[in-house]
């Protein structure tokens, strides 16, 4: 019972003729939710961080969202080079269902890069107060920043561990567990949270290191329990995905990190784009950035939908790519680009219409956080209006990395986000006196620019030899 509810069958054959966009539809649905789910997990465990040190205090939290944000990047970069795993296995599946061999080297290199990935985040996160302090931060909050990531920076192995057995799972189209497993993360982290940090159940009171020491035993032990289902479960443990895990195949690597590398670079853009805002809220003041901080969990909350949405079209275009089967790759990228686009259109609607009684589920409605409150609001009235284009680039992104076309979305997230993006929000924040606000406004810029780009090199795939792999699938 257990494994028909968490590991749905996806139908991997080409569509019917009768009904190809409904038979896509349904599959890209049933790839998608649990992805989504757990991309909804991952953003909840930090947004419990977020509420949690909301409670400690305007302090605290304005520290710890200088720590986070500046570990986002990285480990977006991490998720983002472990991703070209994705393709890479659901490639080897469109062409070969069977091809035990072919998938379990290329997750075996996966896991290699978690570990180099992990030691590098770990080296740069255990240096971050004089990091952030150099980024022109108060230095009370660069010192407790500093404090929460000691705890919280352990999290990144596990963590990055955690992506490559989902990708794994992702590729087979079998990813009901995940967020079975991930559902739980949420509960835990919330009460190992709050006990560490206010001392409580016996164990000792240790404040804003706490919540990021909580998040770190989350992490492992979601990793440990995926890590069980997959050699355990009969229709997983056939690939004996962590057998031999030390032997090397260095031509596999390499080509990951030739896939992986713009992927990682585009992820990081964005996600470091957003941490760029933070540390710019800080030049202004520390209520800017708490603001900033509750805004962002909300929006990043609604970007899980599109996320997993732009990880489903990765897979089901990668899968028709293997095929050959070029009217199946048009089907997957459309279908899972209109459902992303729809959705947030509908969360833009619930943003303009309702910002505060969601910006107040993190800040309790007080005297003392009316100025925070008023600010995280006018935020996310600007959030409302970029929602739909950074629903679309995420899913657009993820139709191209189907393609296995990494380097010019990269360019395209570099120009946008950084050329484009935080050089408007600057501008319009410390130039035309916009202040915070200024600073979101260029975020919705850059991602309508990054949008329009992904959008114009996905409808000329063809045009520009994207589709070279579906004319020669055996190569």
């Amino acid at each position: 019972m257990l494994r028909k509810l968490f590991s749905p069958r996806i139908d991997r054959a080409v569509s019917t003729p009768s009904h190809p966009w409904r038979t896509e539809l349904r599959a890209t649905l049933v790839l998608a939710w649990p992805l989504v789910l757990s991309n909804l997990t991952m953003a909840l465990i930090q947004a419990t961080d977020v509420v949690l040190m909301g409670w400690l205090g305007a302090h605290a939290l304005a520290a710890s969202a200088l720590g986070l944000n500046l570990t986002f990047a990285f480990l977006l970069f991490g998720i983002g080079v472990i991703t070209a795993s994705s393709p890479m296995m659901a490639t080897a599946f469109g062409r070969n269902a069977h091809s035990v061999r072919q998938v379990r080297r290329t997750f075996r290199q996966a896991l290699w890069l978690a570990v180099i990935l992990s030691a590098a985040i770990w080296a740069v996160l255990w240096n971050a107060e004089p990091i952030i302090r150099g980024l022109g931060q108060q230095p009370s909050l660069a010192r407790d920043a500093g404090r929460f990531l000691r705890g919280y920076m352990w999290s990144a192995l596990p963590f990055l561990l955690f992506q490559a057995m989902r990708n794994f799972l992702s590729a087979l189209e079998r990813p009901g567990w995940i967020p079975a497993i991930s559902l739980i993360g949420i509960l835990l982290n919330a009460i190992l949270g709050w006990a560490l940090i206010f001392g409580h159940f016996g164990l000792p009171a240790l404040g804003i290191i706490g919540g990021g020491l909580a998040s770190s035993i989350v992490w492992s032990a979601l990793a440990l329990a995926l890590a069980t289902v997959l050699v355990t479960d009969r229709q997983f443990r056939r690939f004996h995905l962590f057998g031999h895990w030390w032997r090397s195949d260095w031509a596999r690597f390499k080509t990951m990190v030739k896939v992986g590398l713009p992927i990682g670079l585009t992820m990081s853009f964005e996600g470091a784009v957003f941490g760029a805002a933070a540390y710019l809220m800080g030049l202004i003041d520390a209520d800017s950035i708490a603001a900033h901080a509750v805004a962002l969990q909300i929006a990043a909350l609604s970007f899980m939908v599109p996320l997993g949405l732009g990880q489903a079209a990765t897979v089901r275009v990668g899968n028709a790519l293997g095929r050959g089967d070029r009217a199946g790759i048009t089907r997957a990228g459309w279908t899972a680009w209109a459902l992303g686009a729809g959705f947030m259109g509908a969360m833009a609607v619930l943003l303009w219409l309702a910002p505060r009684p969601l910006v107040t589920l993190f800040l309790t409605d007080s005297p003392g956080n009316a100025h925070v409150i008023a600010l995280a609001v006018s935020f996310l009235a600007i959030a409302a209006v970029f929602q739909v284009v950074d629903g679309a680039q995420v899913v657009g992104a993820g139709m191209l990395r189907g393609l296995h076309d990494t380097r010019v979305p990269m360019l395209f997230a570099l120009v946008g986000y950084w050329g484009i993006g935080i050089g408007a929000g600057a501008w319009l924040a410390f130039r035309r006196g916009w202040a915070g606000q200024g600073i979101w406004a260029g975020l919705a810029i850059g991602l309508a620019v990054v949008s329009v780009l992904m959008l114009w090199r996905w409808r000329g795939r063809g045009r520009l030899g994207l589709l070279s792999l579906a004319a020669h699938p055996s190569t």
